[in-house]
C-alpha cells in the first residue's frame, strides 16, 4: 500500500511538470504562430486585397492549439491535485483534440506545400501582368512583393525595375525566392506542429497512468 501511493505520488510530480512543460510551450506557439503571421517576412501580403490565405491556414491551427495547450495545462494540474479521474479524463481528451490538430498541421504543412507556393507565385504573376498591362498606374502588390521577398521580376528586372525594391544589389527571381522562402517557413510550422503532437503522446501517456493509478489507491482502500 505504501509502495503505491508513493508510484502514485511520483507519477503525480511528473504530470505537474509535464503541465508546467504545456503551459510553456503553448505561450511559446501562441507567439511563434502571431509572429509568423503579423511579424514575419510575409507580414505585408495579408495587407492585400489578394492575401495567401491558404498560407496561413497551419498558422491559424497552430495559434488555436497553442491556446487549448495553455487551458489544457491548468486542467492538468487541477486533476493532478484533486486526483480527479473525471478531470484527467478531459485533459486526455483535449491532448487527443490537440495531438490531432498539431498532426493535421504537420502534414498540411509537408504535403501541402507545393500548392501554397503555387498559390502565392500565381498571386505574383497576376501581379506582375497587371504592372506591365498599365504601368502607369503601378501596382502596390508587386512593390509588395519585391519588398516582401527581396527580389525583382522573373527572368529579368528591366520591366519592373521601378517597383524593385532600392537597397536590393543584383537580380533575384521572384518565382524562384517565393518558393525558397515558403518552403523554409512551411517547413519550420511542419516540424513544430509534429513536435508539439509528440509532447501531447506524452501528456496522454501520463494521464492514463494517474487515472489508473487513483483508481487502483482507492480500490487498495
Amino acid at each position: 500500500k505504501k509502495r503505491f501511493r508513493g508510484g502514485k505520488k511520483n507519477i503525480k510530480y511528473l504530470q505537474k511538470k509535464i503541465n508546467l512543460l504545456f503551459k510553456l510551450a503553448g505561450s511559446a506557439v501562441i507567439a511563434f504562430g502571431l509572429w509568423f503571421r503579423f511579424g514575419g517576412a510575409i507580414k505585408e501580403l495579408s495587407s492585400e486585397d489578394k492575401s495567401p490565405e491558404y498560407f496561413y491556414v497551419g498558422l491559424y491551427v497552430l495559434v488555436g492549439a497553442g491556446a487549448l495547450m495553455m487551458a489544457v495545462g491548468f486542467f492538468g494540474c487541477c486533476g493532478a491535485m484533486r486526483e480527479s479521474q473525471c478531470v484527467l479524463g478531459s485533459f486526455f481528451t483535449c491532448l487527443l483534440v490537440i495531438f490531432a490538430a498539431e498532426v493535421t498541421t504537420g502534414v498540411f504543412a509537408f504535403i501541402g506545400k507545393g500548392v501554397a507556393i503555387r498559390h502565392v507565385q500565381t498571386m505574383y504573376e497576376e501581379a506582375y501582368n497587371d504592372y506591365l498591362k498599365d504601368r502607369g498606374k503601378g501596382n502596390g502588390t508587386l512593390i509588395t512583393f519585391h519588398s516582401t521577398f527581396q527580389c525583382c521580376g522573373k527572368e529579368s528586372s528591366e520591366q519592373v525595375q521601378p517597383t524593385c525594391p532600392k537597397e536590393l544589389l543584383g537580380h533575384k527571381n521572384c518565382i524562384d525566392e517565393i518558393e525558397t522562402i515558403i518552403s523554409v517557413k512551411l517547413q519550420l510550422i511542419g516540424i513544430v506542429g509534429i513536435g508539439i503532437a509528440g509532447l501531447t503522446i506524452f501528456g496522454m501517456i501520463f494521464s492514463m497512468v494517474l487515472c489508473c493509478a487513483i483508481r487502483n489507491s482507492r480500490d487498495v482502500i
